[in-house]
């Protein structure tokens, strides 16, 4: 059997840089919220290239702590795709909204900008693009329908750490960016883990605070918030592997082209890629008319 994901085999490609990064965080003391997520948060924004980097739990408290930070919540609406983990419309019915189902364009399996226009109400606050399998969604096409209706856009980049947009990583071209570091993506922890990305100061701000209780000074809830923190065993081993990913991500898409050329043979129908994207390959999917076959 060929598993679609062996995350042993990615701590075993770094056994020795990991388990000395386990140990430096079980030396210092300093268990949650410290030096190693502050680390990893700048390395990462600044790898993505954004200014602003919040560690939180997992990817989809990275979207809803992005909604609520949006001010979005009972009574509004929320377009994204159909087609995608449930995740993405869990963390919207997390944070009260009423999530709006609009369909893929076939051809690349990502989020349709016409659909998504036509889906537009009074009540709509937001559009998640999900950048499926590590394929960057048009997002060129969806922030025009953003700025004509004036809403937010969060990128749900939990399968495309990496991925391009016209020279821009993911996460870097909407308003706000949210990974999962689930230990299954192409950035994998060893446990659960997420960040939310931003160039906006006053967002990420309130996401610090909505990620720990509402606090900006410890113990003073400003705000409704809830727990939803990295931790630092997490963070170690995440700034182990970041530096890997870029080959990691090579290596998949050498992996794809031979996938490529030895399915010519057989009737399949292949992903469309838009123009000046890098695909990362967080999973190889083609189609077929006889697929139950």
């Amino acid at each position: 059997m060929i598993l679609c994901s062996r995350p042993h085999a990615q701590y075993l490609a770094r056994k020795d840089e990991i388990d000395a990064a386990i140990r430096r965080v079980l030396d210092s003391g300093w268990y949650i919220l410290g030096d190693e997520v502050s680390a990893f948060e700048k390395e990462f924004a600044e790898y993505v290239g954004t200014a602003h980097g919040i560690g939180v739990a997992n990817g989809t408290e990275a979207v809803s702590l992005s909604l609520k930070a949006c001010g979005i919540g009972p009574g509004d609406e929320v377009i994204t795709v159909s087609h995608t983990a449930v995740a993405t419309v869990a963390a919207i019915e997390q944070v009260g909204a009423t999530p709006v189902l609009v369909d893929i364009e076939p051809d690349y399996y990502t989020l349709d900008p016409a659909r998504a226009e036509a889906a537009v109400s009074g009540s709509t606050k937001a559009i998640i693009p999900v950048h499926l399998y590590g394929q960057p969604a048009d997002l060129e096409a969806i922030l025009s329908v953003a700025e004509t209706h004036g809403l937010r856009v969060i990128e749900d980049c939990a399968q495309a750490h990496g991925a391009l947009y016209r020279g821009k990583r993911v996460g870097s071209v909407g308003n706000l960016g949210c990974f999962s570091f689930f230990p299954t993506k192409n950035l994998g922890a060893l446990g659960d883990g997420g960040m939310v990305v931003t160039d906006d100061e006053s967002l990420a701000r309130r996401i610090r605070m909505l990620r720990e209780y509402g606090w900006e000074e410890r113990f003073l809830s400003q705000i409704p918030g809830i727990n939803s923190r990295l931790d630092e065993l997490q963070a170690a081993i995440l700034r182990v592997k970041r530096p890997h990913l870029d080959a990691d991500n090579d290596a998949r898409r050498r992996i794809a082209r031979l996938y490529d050329c030895g399915l010519r043979e057989v009737f399949f129908i292949f992903l469309f890629f838009f123009s000046q994207t890098t695909h990362v390959y967080h999973q190889y999917v083609v189609r077929s008319p006889n697929r139950d076959n």
